[in-house]
């Protein structure tokens, strides 16, 4: 069974960058797109963006395509999500899931199958 961990939040200033791990541990992770979503205090979870399990498309919500970047790498059973040009308003807990369809619906997995336990950034001066 495929499981999820989340690391590199943190704390940053406005303007400044981060880059998030999700790393999966058993499991064919090279059958499985992947989504990064993030929840804020008091808000509903919200999608980022999706990954094909090969890694060749990588769809955003309009929002958040021009800051935030999805990369994976199968070997590595590493996916990434770098975020540049922070702001306060993108304080949350960012959390990956895998979906063990290999393609996208859109900007998020097709089903919201395997969830990792979150990392939390904090965009703060």
């Amino acid at each position: 069974q495929l499981q999820l961990v989340e690391s590199g939040g943190g704390v940053v200033l406005p303007g400044g960058s981060l880059t998030l791990s999700c790393v999966a541990r058993g499991g064919p992770l090279g059958t499985y797109a992947i989504g990064w979503f993030r929840q804020a205090q008091g808000k509903q979870r919200e999608g980022i963006g999706c990954v094909t399990s090969d890694g060749t498309v990588t769809t955003y919500a309009d929002f958040m395509k021009d800051r935030f970047t999805i990369s994976r790498d199968n070997a590595a059973r590493t996916i990434y999500l770098h975020l540049s040009d922070l702001r306060p308003t993108d304080t949350a807990v960012y959390y990956c899931d895998a979906d063990p369809q290999p393609t996208c619906s859109g900007y998020v997995p097709h089903y919201l199958t395997i969830w990792g336990q979150g990392t939390r950034v904090t965009v703060s001066s």
